[in-house]
């Protein structure tokens, strides 16, 4: 029995000397208890209880850092395109108009950027029209520019300002009324007489739909009486409305760029162009200048489809602007159905026309002359009365 009890005290002894406990705290720290080193317990501290011993030592372990992911390297920017150096004779187009213009000159930089035959001049002035003469004269200024020989082609994009109210003569008229319509479309005739007056080739912009509806309906108005004015003043007007208006011929802010990418085609005001929807207009601009330029050299002419033939001579309405479609000159003015034809006797020519062939009687028509295709072996001999047997086979 003695035995027994002196295994058992031995066992417990070896227990109680075994190493530091261990201990998972709740923030999943690694506890160490660290017992006092340098005394050993004895059989007489397990019968009789120990001395009182400072409380152990509590080490808190930190846990180990997770290493982060480096960062991949951001890629190195694309190398600026070189800058090309611009012809000290190329062709100067120039942009007037409103903040539109201004927008717009910066994305033809853009779009010629690399053609050293072209380049662009910005002539555009925010918050001008051709109502507010008193704050800029557009007239006034294009005169100036003609007669300094300062460009070649030129670029008009205005209108978003004119829908208020305009003063002439010493009176005022109300925005869209006849007399306010009489005296705008006197100050387009005019600006545009002027630069075709000195050969000038111009393309005019149309205005897009607008984001607020009666502003839209407004200018939708005004931009009609710039196309009156570009096809009677032989400019080569470009319609936009539709290429940035959705389905229902509404204000769109999206819509396909030059790539057929949907994209932001207007500003948060819903009147100005973004970068893309100016870089959208650049591009249609570019389509006609096909008219003009070719690659270094300007041409005004206009090329006639009836030069040379006998209906260039007829009286013809004014001529509708270059690139359009020449309906009026292919086809002929649209008569209306109930009106009588004119007898060939009877058609208006040109004062200065030239008969190339001499004259013959209407009644040949009837009886060919000997010669001619229609004759099929009869015919008339001219100066002969029995001319409808002279002709007679031999």
């Amino acid at each position: 029995m003695k035995r027994l009890v002196l295994a058992i005290l031995i066992g417990v002894l070896a227990l109680a000397e075994a190493g530091p406990a261990l201990a998972q705290a709740a923030d999943d720290t690694l506890v160490v208890a660290q017992a006092e080193e340098g005394r050993r317990r004895t059989l007489f501290d397990l019968l009789f209880g120990e001395e009182p011993q400072p409380a152990p030592q509590v080490q808190q372990t930190q846990p180990r850092a997770q290493p982060q992911p480096s960062a991949a390297p951001a890629p190195a920017p694309p190398p600026a395109a070189p800058a090309i150096d611009k012809a000290a004779d190329a062709t100067r187009l120039a942009v007037f108009g409103d903040s539109l213009a201004i927008d717009l000159t910066k994305a033809l930089e853009r779009f010629y950027a690399e053609d050293p035959n072209l380049v662009v001049i910005g002539q555009g002035v925010s918050s001008s029209g051709f109502v507010r003469d008193d704050f800029f004269d557009w007239n006034a200024a294009i005169a100036e520019q003609i007669a300094a020989d300062s460009f070649d082609i030129a670029v008009v994009i205005i209108g978003i300002n004119d829908r208020q109210e305009i003063t002439a003569n010493g009176q005022t008229y109300e925005p869209l009324s006849d007399g306010w319509n009489t005296v705008y479309q006197g100050r387009i005739n005019a600006f545009l007489g002027q630069l075709r007056a000195a050969r000038k080739p111009v393309i005019w912009m149309g205005l897009p739909p607008m984001a607020r509806s009666q502003y839209s309906a407004a200018i939708n108005q005004i931009s009609a009486l710039h196309r009156m004015a570009a096809f009677s003043g032989g400019a080569e007007f470009i319609d936009i409305f539709d290429r940035f208006a959705d389905q229902e011929g509404k204000y769109a802010a999206y819509g396909p760029d030059v790539n057929g990418q949907n994209a932001l085609m207007r500003k948060d005001d819903g009147i100005h162009y973004s970068a893309a929807g100016s870089d959208k207009l650049a591009f249609y601009i570019s389509q006609s200048m096909r008219t003009f330029y070719r690659g270094g050299r300007v041409s005004v002419a206009v090329v006639d489809p009836l030069q040379g033939t006998d209906a260039a001579s007829m009286l013809r309405p004014p001529y509708q602007g270059l690139g359009q479609i020449r309906l009026l000159e292919v086809a002929g003015a649209v008569t209306p159905l109930s009106r009588a034809p004119d007898r060939a006797t009877d058609l208006v020519v040109n004062a200065d026309f030239r008969e190339v062939a001499p004259a013959f009687p209407l009644e040949q028509l009837i009886q060919a002359p000997v010669g001619r295709v229609d004759a099929f072996g009869l015919g008339i001999v001219p100066g002969e009365d029995d001319a409808p047997n002279a002709g007679e086979a031999q």
